[in-house]
């Protein structure tokens, strides 16, 4: 069977979200806590709706990253995949993800979270990954995307974008969100945050 197998990254193989501990990571917990505070407006605007994950994620960006020269983010980023990805894994998420590897199924994290972070770690597990870019101007992040969010509807065109869906006998989809719910939508089977018995 040519299968093509889709796994949301946050809350799905993560027991956390990987952004926030990303920050703490780069900032230190002090200065994350002091810029959520600050940032508290905005994130009460988007627990209420009134603007959306997309603006809300951008506005922390630019808070945190705007001019970091992208060479020393990058460095972190890989050491922060080495270092602290593997702690936040859900086991019975990784069984499942190493089952499909095992049956050489075409396996692929689909995230909002940048690549920058999120690709170091499914190099080393031998696996796609399609994540959010980050703009990058004269050597610095500029806190925007580069392009769009890979959240709810960009998942489904990243995904086809990359690949020939007709080539797959078979398309599985992991994911524990609304975020997710296009890229289920592409799928024969899908699992809300659940995982079968491998």
């Amino acid at each position: 069977m040519n299968k093509l197998v889709l796994f949301d990254f946050d809350g799905t193989l993560t027991q956390k979200d990987s952004l926030i501990e990303f920050l703490s990571y780069y900032h230190g917990r002090t200065k994350l806590l002091f810029g959520l505070i600050f940032l508290s407006p905005v994130l009460i605007l988007y627990i209420l709706k009134i603007i959306s994950n997309n603006k809300a994620k951008e506005i922390l960006l630019q808070w945190f990253f705007s001019k970091e020269p992208i060479e020393r983010f990058n460095q972190v980023c890989m050491a922060f995949a080495k270092e602290s990805i593997p702690k936040m894994l859900r086991q019975e998420a990784i069984e499942r993800l190493l089952f499909h590897k095992k049956n050489h199924d075409t396996v692929v994290v689909v995230t909002a979270s940048a690549e920058n972070w999120v690709k170091p770690w499914c190099d080393d597990m031998g696996i796609l990954c399609l994540g959010t870019l980050l703009q990058v101007m004269e050597n610095k992040l500029t806190g925007k995307y580069a392009g769009k969010n890979c959240y709810g509807p960009e998942k489904a065109t990243r995904i086809k974008a990359q690949f020939d869906l007709a080539k797959f006998e078979t398309i599985i989809a992991y994911g524990d969100s609304r975020g997710d719910q296009e890229m289920f939508g592409l799928a024969n089977e899908f699992y809300y945050k659940t995982f079968p018995p491998t």
